[in-house]
This record gives structure tokens, sequence and C-alpha cells, in this order.
């Protein structure tokens, strides 16, 4: 019994690749760079929680912190409908403590919802991750859904992350998603409250793989930036300049300025390549 291995519980999903951890440099101290190394030395499938909104995508868990119980966000697949679901519902056999809020993670597929953002937009799409995954959508009476197949206005969601860590969700409406109480003391999923409080905040945990993606997006995007932009000048001629024949049009200005600068020498191999291209190309 003690050579056999010890089965994990830890949740994983369909196509993931498992990866090894890293080791520890124990003489890592301190500095900037110190936390990114840290954060590397984490397991990939850990759940953490997103600092940015950017960060926000991929298997998502969202929790409320509804007293005296917290309550996640399941999918139902069989009626295509958001659950409210109470975590502590089911006690432990050995009578075990429930984990501290913080330290929650699914331990169902019905939990965990996958996030996506189209590249460069501020909002996010909440796909279900279980059935035939339904988005999460809000009209503009704040009715909550989870029936669609495909995206549009009323299926985007722009996360709004709090001092204290926990994120708001506002629809295309300007609205919050929160929870509400009707007659009987039951709580239903609306998106029509205009400020944020209490019931309109949630805890997002995320995957640390792709939580370290989206940083690395958004530094080689900060990179790009910085440096010297990279400008299509043939296909931008292409698409500003094209008439007739379907022809790169130069006015007799520029031809002109071209020979100037050739004899003079100021015209660099770049331009060169610019003139026999635009001289050349056309639509295909």
């Amino acid at each position: 019994m003690g050579d056999e291995k010890i089965r994990s519980t830890k949740l994983k999903f369909k196509g993931e690749k498992s990866k090894k951890k890293r080791r520890r440099d124990d003489g890592d101290e301190g500095g900037s760079s110190s936390k990114r190394r840290k954060d590397d030395l984490v397991d990939p499938e850990t759940w953490v929680f997103p600092d940015n909104p950017f960060e926000i995508r991929g298997p998502t868990f969202i929790v409320h912190p509804s007293d005296p119980t917290p309550i996640s966000l399941n999918f139902n697949s069989t009626t295509n409908r958001v659950v409210l679901h109470i975590l502590d519902k089911e006690k432990a056999e050995d009578d075990v403590p429930p984990p501290s809020l913080l330290d929650r993670t699914p331990t169902d597929v019905a939990q965990v919802w996958v996030t996506t953002r189209v590249a460069g937009s501020p909002t996010i799409n909440i796909r279900s991750g279980s059935g035939e995954g339904k988005f999460l959508s809000a009209n503009q009476f704040g009715i909550v859904s989870c029936d669609r197949d495909a995206r549009g206005p009323q299926e985007e969601w722009t996360p709004v992350i709090m001092p204290d860590g926990m994120v708001a969700l506002m629809n295309s409406y300007e609205k919050y998603l929160g929870l509400d109480e009707v007659a009987g003391g039951s709580l239903q999923l609306r998106a029509d409250s205009e400020e944020v409080g209490f019931r309109e905040r949630f805890w997002l945990k995320i995957q640390n793989k792709y939580k370290q993606e989206a940083n690395e997006e958004e530094k080689k995007k900060k990179e790009g930036m910085i440096g010297t932009p990279k400008i299509d000048e043939v296909g931008t001629n292409h698409m500003f300049q094209a008439w007739g024949a379907g022809r790169s049009v130069i006015s007799k200005e520029d031809k002109k300025e071209l020979k100037r600068a050739r004899k003079e020498g100021r015209l660099s191999e770049a331009m060169l390549d610019r003139r026999s291209k635009l001289k050349s190309d056309r639509f295909c």
C-alpha cells in the first residue's frame, strides 16, 4: 500500500497538457523580478486571482461571498440556465470544516466557465464550460440567460476589478451583474444594477497558466508600442491608392522626389524596394 501513487483530485479539463513544476531557487530574494519568478514557480493549473482585467481568460470560477454561505455560479446543461449553487450544501463525511472563501476551487465542471475576448477589446464573453457552450447574456431589462450559441452585444461583459480584488461585471447597457432577493427570500441573478455594492461583487479565479499568457502578451504589446512601428507601406497603398487597372498610383511630384533623392544618395534601400514594388505590384 505504501508504494501506491496518490491520485490527484485536482479538476482537469479535456485537452489540457500536464506541466512539470519548476524548482524553487532558495537564493532568490526580493525585487520586482522576484515576484515574477515566484509566479512562474506556481503550478500552471493552480487557481489564482486576476490582478488586471486583461488577465481574465480561460477557465473561470465565479463565486459570490453570500452570507452565511458563499454561492458559485453554475451552469445546468439540461435546462441551459444559470444555477446559484450553495458551496457548503454538501457536508464532508469526516466533518472537516470547509476551506476559506479565498482558498476555494471548483470541484465540478458545472462550476467552470470559459472566458474569451476579442483581441484589443476591453469586453469579455463568458461561456459555459459544460454542455454545448452557451454564452452568458443580459438583455435591456436585466434578465440574465445562458442559452445562446453565438455572441453579440448582449453577451459582452466589461470586468471591473475593485480595490479589494473583487470583480464587478458590467453588461453592454452599463448595468452590473448581481444577486437580487425575491419573494420568499430566494436569490436570483440579475443585471440591472446601476451601482456596485455587495451584491454586485464577485470573486473570480482563473488558472495561473492563462494569467501568465496574458501578461506575456501585454508585455510584448507594450514593447511593440515603444519600438519603431512596422507599417506595411505596400499594403497601405493598395488599400487607399488603388484605382484604374488595380495599380498603386504615385504622383509626379513623388516620382521627381524619388529621382532627386537617388541622385543625391539620400534614398535608402528600403525606399528602393518600395519603389520597385510600387511599379510591379497588382491586385489579384
